[in-house]
């Protein structure tokens, strides 16, 4: 039996004392491709979400759910069939600097140097090649480094590691440069997608904790895409279950569970037979065995 505090039937913790600001927003976005001439497989159906600024969000579903999908689009890398997504107010039509992406498969640079791949966005971003020419450049150049440095020994990273390439560095640690990389663009919104499922589980675990512990200290708004109930419990302050309600072709996924969670985290070691419970209960809406019930205003719940 769940205890109160994580009951099935509740969705909310604590109600925010100060309305926050929105940091994304998911409009009745579906998704679906033809196959064959005359039917379409939807991946997505209806999906409305509001993401509000600071949150540690995680979506979470089985395999083919459509969550990478929604997290691309976000990104701006994919385009919905129907409906918008808005990132900081305004729709999201392309790939740009208001989100940061960490994806599954590490994405740093391999002919590139740590330091380089960490100081490449930022450059990019602020200089096209001729106006490196100019004099604000270099002053520009060496501020890019010095926050370079900080980011990378926020990492846990020694300085020593800027000059490394990428396979001179562990998959863990390729990973926390990854991670830094994204957050050198100062973007509003960190997009990870299955970021740790690639390491070993020491490893893994470490990483869940330096990610719980930046997001504690800058409160970037995070999305983060798994498919492991235990991680999402331990890193969300809001869970988000994408399931398809039946399993017919055409038929998407929804979001079947939408729950606040406790912003210091929980755990098997923290919470006991109360996190073991609330595993079991989300882990039925993930595989679909069970679906939000309507409340009495006709919201599901």
């Amino acid at each position: 039996m769940v205890s109160t505090l994580i009951a099935p039937h509740t969705e909310t913790f604590d109600a925010p004392a100060v309305p926050a600001s929105t940091a994304v927003q998911i409009e009745n976005v579906s998704v679906s491709y033809p196959v064959g001439k005359k039917t379409r497989k939807t991946i997505l159906e209806n999906i409305s979400l509001d993401i509000e600024e600071g949150e540690f969000v995680v979506l979470l579903g089985e395999t083919g759910c459509g969550k990478s999908t929604l997290l691309r689009m976000i990104l701006g890398q994919e385009r919905p069939t129907n409906g918008r997504i808005l990132v900081s107010g305004k729709p999201v039509e392309r790939v740009d600097s208001r989100s940061g992406y960490v994806p599954q498969k590490y994405s740093l640079f391999p002919d590139r140097t740590v330091l380089e791949n960490l100081v490449m966005g930022p450059e990019t971003s602020a200089y096209h090649i001729l106006g490196r020419l100019r004099p604000g450049f270099r002053a520009f150049r060496k501020q890019v480094r010095e926050e370079a440095f900080r980011q990378l020994r926020h990492m846990g990273l020694q300085e020593s590691d800027a000059a490394k390439y990428p396979h001179q560095l562990s998959g863990g640690m390729q990973q926390r440069v990854a991670i830094g990389q994204a957050l050198m663009m100062k973007s509003r919104v960190l997009l990870m997608d299955e970021g740790f499922s690639a390491l070993d589980p020491a490893t893994r675990t470490s990483l869940q904790r330096l990610l719980r512990s930046v997001w504690s200290e800058l409160k970037p708004t995070v999305v983060f895409v798994t498919h492991n109930t235990m991680e999402a419990l331990y890193l969300g302050t809001r869970l988000i279950v994408l399931a398809r309600p039946n399993f017919e072709d055409h038929c998407g996924s929804r979001v079947v569970l939408d729950m606040k969670l406790p912003a210091s985290g929980m755990s098997l070691r923290s919470n006991g037979q109360e996190f073991l419970d609330l595993v079991d209960h989300v882990e039925q809406f993930s595989r679909g065995d069970r679906h939000p019930q309507p409340s009495l205003n006709g919201e599901s719940r």
